[in-house]
Parts: C-alpha cells; sequence; structure tokens
C-alpha cells in the first residue's frame, strides 16, 4: 500500500531500506526523543523484522517517507501497538535531520492518520511524546492531536526517568 501527495510517497519499507533506518535511528539528533537506537546496520536488522511482524501479526503498518519519485528517503512513519478491540493505535514518525522543518511531518502523518482510520477502522490514534521534545509537541498539535495528559516518570532512558505527554486524534 503506497501513499501520496505531490510532494511525498509513503511505501512499504523493504531490506533495501536497511542502511537509511540505520542511518536515522544511530542519528543523536533522531533518537534523542525516539525510544529506540542502534549502533550498527547488524543490530538495525532488528527493526526491520519489527516492521515485517506488525504487517504478519496485524498490530500495525508502517511506511518508508520518500519523495514523490522515490529518490530521496525522508524518515519513517506508521502506526503500531494496534488495538483491535478498542479501535485504537499509536502512531510514530522520525524524519532525518535535513528534512525537518519543510512540512514532510505535516504531509505525512494526516495520510497515516487517513489510512488509520478509513482502511484500518480506527476510531482513535495516539501520540506520546516525551515531555521535553517541544518541537514535536508543537506540531502534533497543529495536526489537530490533542493534549490530553502527561504520564509522569513513567519509562526509564539512560537511566533517567522520562515524562511522556499523551496526544490523540479521533476519528469523529
Amino acid at each position: 500500500m503506497t501513499l501520496k501527495t505531490d510532494r511525498i510517497q509513503l511505501r512499504k519499507i523493504t531490506q533495501s531500506d536497511l542502511e537509511n533506518i540505520y542511518i536515522g535511528l544511530s542519528n543523536p539528533d533522531v533518537i534523542k526523543y525516539y525510544g529506540i537506537s542502534f549502533s550498527n546496520l547488524e543490530s538495525t536488522k532488528e527493526q526491520m523484522t519489527w516492521f515485517t511482524e506488525l504487517e504478519k501479526t496485524k498490530t500495525g503498518i508502517w511506511w518508508a517517507i520518500c519523495s514523490h519519485d522515490n529518490r530521496i528517503f525522508y524518515g519513517a512513519g506508521g502506526l503500531n501497538n494496534k488495538s483491535e478491540e478498542h479501535k485504537k493505535a499509536e502512531i510514530g514518525l522520525w524524519l532525518l535531520p535535513e528534512f525537518w522543518g519543510k512540512g514532510i511531518m505535516a504531509e505525512s502523518m494526516p495520510l497515516i492518520c487517513n489510512y488509520g482510520f478509513n482502511q484500518l477502522g480506527l476510531h482513535r490514534i495516539e501520540g506520546l511524546v516525551e515531555s521535553n521534545n517541544q518541537n514535536c509537541k508543537k506540531a502534533i498539535a497543529k495536526l489537530d492531536f490533542h493534549f490530553e495528559g502527561t504520564m509522569r516518570d513513567c519509562e526509564i532512558k539512560n537511566g533517567k526517568f522520562i515524562s511522556l505527554d499523551i496526544y490523540a486524534k479521533l476519528k469523529t
């Protein structure tokens, strides 16, 4: 399933994306607020398996975010932790730093949400954002996600507790 606008496309992640996924998920600027990172190409294969398993288990779907002609890899995004029972999933997205502030997130997230609501039958899409990630919080709020609260000191990252802000968008 490929999703497109005039400027970007979201296409299935393939094994040929391994190096680009590694470049993103080993970049200190990308992983500063992201829940996972990899120190080498070999360990990044774990993430590739995770992408495949999401679809096999019907618990989500992630796409490579690329230029419309598929020549430039911008990042990745999708839905995971899908609950069929509760008709909800969690949205995630990361971009390589050279593409920050260029409207790619604002163009990608509606495609992902529309797919979740219209193809997966979701009622609710949640975004969990580290409380210190001001740029992401501003961006997600602009995309009609509503702030619902903060889970204080709910996870440990790099040996320290972090808090997560909960944002959600409903189909209705």
